[in-house]
């Protein structure tokens, strides 16, 4: 038989091995049919893995150190040509067994795919993959069968869709490799590619194919990194339910950037920059779920557990997290940056957008012994956040401040009947047994006034920025103070001195005015707060205040009269009050001595009314307690 007759009766397979033993021998010339030989490999693909292969280009075929061929300008289909396309153009290249090719097999050993185009399911419904996966499945698990030791994808593209929302999503620069000795039941993969516009490297290791395609557990390791941050996890999973556990860390430099990138988004998230988490996770195609975890954000380390549900295009967040201390300056500085009042010129005109900060659903609650917002320090906190579309919910269930109890709400929500881009404010609160004097000195200013405080709040505003928000803003303040102190001025001795000061450090130092109680009551309409009753009695005089706070301006307008007393009777009618004018912006308020004011003079009658006239509290304002 003529060499000629063999290639036509044995086809590629038998070329090939001629071409081997006249190469080695020296033998004869051999011919190889090019189109043939195209087939030859679209039938062993298809065979093994329910894939196949149309080349457009010309064919390559290299016999030495090992069996090589390359075809260009590649198609790979589910099944035949006619089946979902999984990959277009390129160049692929597949190295053969030499012991299956004299057999007239074509079993590949390893496979390179170069400048593919490769296509991921776009939704659900589409299972171009299902077929290869299945044969591939069947294969594997059929025992110890020939598999590729090695399958490189370099220099391609990957696009599918977004399981979520169905958005076309794609990768780009990809290069990925996957290797299976034919000694080890593990394989490993690496690479890196650019999604978002961000490069990204991978590493997974571990990995039993076989047990993963017949759908049993199989160890797992894995590294993912990228600019801002890095991903790393061990454990055990499944491919036929989507299923991992184990342990696993997420770390990020800045929690915004990382979800950007990732195309995702989580409530209040651009109020953290620095953010890690690690724990126990057990995921699956819906979400995660982390029994035990350590939450660090910035300075603040918190202990508890959470899940995560990503079934939908919204994710939902919910988690339960407690730290012996917790930072709360990080949040503020985010909250203040975001909505522009972390300027000093006034009230900010920057849009209060609540938009970038509801982007993923939120129900945490948090606790701890101790958190510091700036200089403050609360005790024995426990606090709820909740986050929605449509607002911010956060509730302050207790905290100690200074030897004092709080408990209060604020709710930030798209207006209703209003201009799209308003946003309505509500909030509300009560404390009891606040040390006055600390609080003054930890916010800066001189301890003037001690004594326990107790008193209550309640507001409600809206508008498009902070500017606009206090001009609507409208509610009600009331304070008390019993058995208290005004430090550094002794009002007996202004009075004597006709509504003038004692000159001089000493005076300013030793001068002191015990009460028995003080109180204030304002009521605020679009943003501008009435004293309507102000009042301090003492066993030896008493004030009242009447006046005009100015939220949008800053300012304060108000007019208080002394006048003392007589022993525990009340003040003598006949004596004229010492006024007083209090004027001027917030950062310099300034005290002058006021005319004198007749008899009739409201003030007057309200200064020599008796003490029982001085209001409390009022009774109807209650905080909200989760």
């Amino acid at each position: 038989m003529t060499p000629r007759r063999i290639l036509k009766s044995f086809g590629p397979a038998a070329a090939i091995g001629l071409a081997l033993c006249a190469l080695a021998g020296g033998c004869v010339p051999w011919l190889l049919d090019l189109p043939s030989a195209a087939a030859f490999v679209d039938r062993g693909l298809r065979e093994a893995y329910g894939i196949g292969l149309t080349a457009r280009g010309r064919t390559e075929v290299s016999l030495l150190p090992l069996p090589r061929i390359g075809f260009s300008d590649v198609r790979l289909t589910a099944g035949g040509p006619d089946g979902a396309a999984l990959s277009e153009g390129g160049s692929l290249t597949v190295q053969l067994s030499l012991a299956a090719l004299l057999l007239g097999r074509a079993e590949v050993v390893s496979l390179s795919l170069d400048g593919a185009h490769v296509m991921l399911p776009e939704n659900d419904a589409d299972a171009r993959w299902a077929g290869p996966a299945k044969r591939i499945a069947e294969n594997l698990s059929g025992g110890d069968v020939p598999h590729p030791r090695r399958i490189i994808l370099s220099h391609s593209t990957m696009s599918g869709h977004d399981p979520r929302d169905g958005r076309p999503e794609r990768a780009s620069d990809v290069d990925l490799a996957l290797s299976w000795p034919l000694w080890s039941a593990e394989a490993s993969v690496s690479g890196s590619l650019t999604w978002n516009g961000a490069s990204a490297r991978i590493q997974l290791t571990s990995l039993r194919p076989v047990d993963l395609v017949a759908g049993r557990e199989t160890p797992f390791t894995v590294s993912l990194t990228w600019p801002a941050g890095s991903l790393s996890a061990d454990g055990n999973g499944r491919l036929q339910d989507m299923a991992l556990s184990g342990q696993g860390r997420l770390e990020t430099r800045s929690l915004p950037e990382t979800l950007a990138w990732i195309g995702g988004d989580v409530g209040l998230s651009p109020l953290l920059e620095a953010f890690s988490i690690e724990g126990s996770f057990e995921a699956s195609k819906d979400g995660v779920r982390m029994p035990a975890m350590r939450v660090a954000a910035g300075s603040t380390v918190l202990e508890g557990a959470g899940s995560a549900e990503m079934s939908g295009r919204r994710p939902s967040i919910r988690a339960t997290l407690d730290a012996p201390e917790i930072n709360l300056a990080p949040v503020l500085g985010g909250l203040l940056r975001v909505t522009g009042l972390d300027g000093d010129d006034g009230w900010s005109r920057h849009p209060l957008a609540l938009g970038p900060l509801t982007g993923g659903d939120l129900d945490l609650r948090l606790s701890g012994g101790s958190a510091r917002l700036g200089p403050l320090v609360f005790e024995n906190l426990a606090s709820s956040v909740i986050v929605r579309a449509d607002g911010i919910d956060v509730t302050l269930g207790r905290a100690n401040l200074h030897g004092g109890s709080m408990k209060g709400r604020l709710a930030l929500s798209k207006a209703e009947g209003g201009a799209s881009d308003e946003i309505e404010l509500k909030t509300q609160g009560v404390f009891d047994g606040l040390d006055l004097g600390s609080l003054l000195v930890d916010l800066g200013e001189s301890g003037w006034m001690l004594g326990a405080t107790q008193g209550s709040f309640a507001f409600d505003g809206r508008g498009r920025d902070a500017a606009s928000l206090v001009r609507r803003l409208t509610g009600r303040a009331a304070a008390a103070i019993d058995g208290g102190t005004i430090a550094g001025l002794d009002l007996s001795d202004v009075i004597h001195r006709g509504g003038a000061l004692a000159q001089g450090a000493l005076a300013r130092r030793n001068g002191r005015t015990a009460f028995d109680r003080a109180t204030a009551s304002v009521a605020f309409t679009d943003g501008v707060g009435e004293i309507e009753e102000g009042g301090l009695t003492s066993r030896v005089l008493a004030a009242r205040l009447i006046g005009r706070v100015s939220l949008p301006e800053r300012t304060i307008l108000a007019r208080a009269a002394l006048l003392p007393r007589k022993g525990t009777a009340d003040p003598d009618p006949l004596t004229v009050p010492t006024f007083f004018e209090i004027t001027g912006p917030w950062s310099a308020i300034a005290v002058h001595a006021g005319a004198q004011a007749e008899a009739a003079d409201p003030l007057a009658a309200l200064v020599r009314a008796a003490p029982s006239a001085v209001p409390g509290l009022p009774t109807q304002v209650r905080a909200y307690a989760p």
